[in-house]
């Protein structure tokens, strides 16, 4: 295998541990062809890279592997979900598809390079990680040449998920809000992780099921603490411990706001397993290898931190809040203009309009802004919607000057009324795309 594994098809390339792990190949020699289902996404976080797109949701036959395959040494499967967004999602990506790919692979001698998770199996507490648990199980079975790696909480430069939601909370002001803060958690950085790939691939790591874990679990509250100074932000003055019985609602709501294509990493799939806490065995690892996994302090160590991380924390926890107060905004706008429709068509009405072009006009726009409102709850058209908001900002203040040049009496008057939501719409605009 390390001579032949040169021809990589990396699952997921332009995922949070994919990217990684398709930069750590490359770097060691291997050729690498991405799969994904977005080429533009792929085009964007890894420029140059070979990409083939495909939906592991639509690849559930061996047969459907096989033009992907095509040329291939080994795979490596980077891809996966936290939680359902339709009925099925999750045994379709993590167990349905890589039962295939498994066939598929033994029937051709492909190595195949698992990325699991620390606690997946048949008996775990989670849909998720029993899924997990069937894909591993299946590619076991199919008997392909087979490592299948098991992290814990993954550390990276860049912030995703679980790690996402450290930083965003490490970035609260004066206090460090935290629910379940003792539960054990076993982290592994993302070189570590990459690290172990590449030596599957070479062989350095026998076949097998590796945990990727550090030596020692911190508690929730430790790993935070150590993110907050990591990030540089100041200790906080106290641990504010949320009650337990607050997070089913909690979960509750970001389960809700995932149905709206918010992945949220409060959802209750994500709260079970850190109630469950994320563990594994370390040992085998450190046997096969003579070494074992860093812990999270030295993961810290050498990743850069700085000014833009602090500020990508900040905006992470307001992003939340001003896609709420963009929505409320909009709303209240639309369904005030539709409560108040004598009034507002008054105002056209006394520079000219008729009265059913005036009400039309009100009805009309006031719609526009419900629509507005709602849209930007749905993350698939969010950026699209506050580009929308900024735009409609627009239209009303070169309408309000035609119709009332008055109003520029005092130009404060206007710029003060506008901009505020303009600004709002473009900054959370950008803060979307970037997520």
């Amino acid at each position: 295998m390390a001579e032949s594994a040169k021809r990589v098809l990396v699952l997921g390339a332009y995922g949070f541990i994919g990217t990684e792990v398709v930069r750590a190949l490359r770097a060691a020699g291997m050729h690498v062809t991405g799969l994904g289902r977005s080429a533009v996404q792929a085009a964007r976080v890894l420029p140059g890279v070979p990409f083939v797109q495909g939906d592991l949701l639509q690849l559930l036959q061996p047969e459907e592997w096989v033009p992907l395959l095509q040329g291939a040494d080994a795979v490596v499967n980077c891809a996966g979900i936290l939680q359902d967004m339709a009925p099925g999602e999750l045994e379709a990506v993590h167990h349905t598809a890589i039962a295939a790919l498994g066939v598929a692979c033994a029937e051709r001698n492909i190595a195949v390079v698992q990325i699991s998770a620390a606690g997946a199996g048949p008996d775990a507490g989670t849909e998720f990680m029993r899924s997990k648990g069937r894909g591993d199980a299946a590619l076991q079975a199919a008997g392909v040449p087979l490592r299948i790696l098991k992290p814990g909480l993954v550390i990276g430069q860049n912030a995703y998920g679980g790690t996402g939601l450290l930083r965003m909370l490490a970035a609260v002001p004066l206090v460090q809000p935290v629910a379940l803060a003792d539960a054990p958690v076993q982290c592994i950085g993302m070189a570590d992780l990459a690290a172990a790939v590449v030596a599957a691939l070479r062989g350095e790591l026998p076949q097998g099921t590796f945990d990727l874990v550090e030596d020692q679990p911190q508690t929730l509250a430790e790993v935070l603490a150590e993110t907050r100074a990591w990030l540089g932000f100041a200790p906080a003055g106290w641990l504010l411990r949320l009650p337990d019985w607050l997070l089913p609602s909690v979960a509750g709501c970001a389960d809700a706001l995932g149905r709206l294509g918010w992945r949220s990493p409060l959802r209750s799939t994500a709260m079970a397993e850190i109630r469950s806490g994320v563990r594994g065995d370390p040992a085998p690892y450190r046997a096969a290898m003579g070494q074992g996994i860093a812990s999270l302090k030295a993961i810290y160590q050498p990743l850069p931190s700085g000014r833009a991380q602090r500020l990508d924390a900040r905006m992470a926890l307001l992003m939340p809040a001003a896609v709420a107060v963009l929505s409320l905004f909009w709303l209240a706008s639309g369904v005030v203009g539709l409560w108040q429709l004598e009034a507002a068509a008054k105002v056209l009405a006394d520079a000219g309009w008729g009265s059913p072009p005036a009400k039309a006009s009100v009805a009309f726009w006031s719609l526009a802004d419900i629509a507005l409102g709602l849209a930007i709850l749905w993350r698939p058209w969010a950026a699209r919607a506050c580009l929308g908001m900024a735009a409609v900002s627009l239209i009303y203040l070169t309408a309000a000057t035609a119709v009332t040049p008055q109003m520029w009496a005092d130009p404060l008057g206007p710029l003060v009324k506008v901009l505020p939501g303009l600004l709002l719409a473009l900054i959370t605009h950008q803060l979307l795309q970037e997520r």
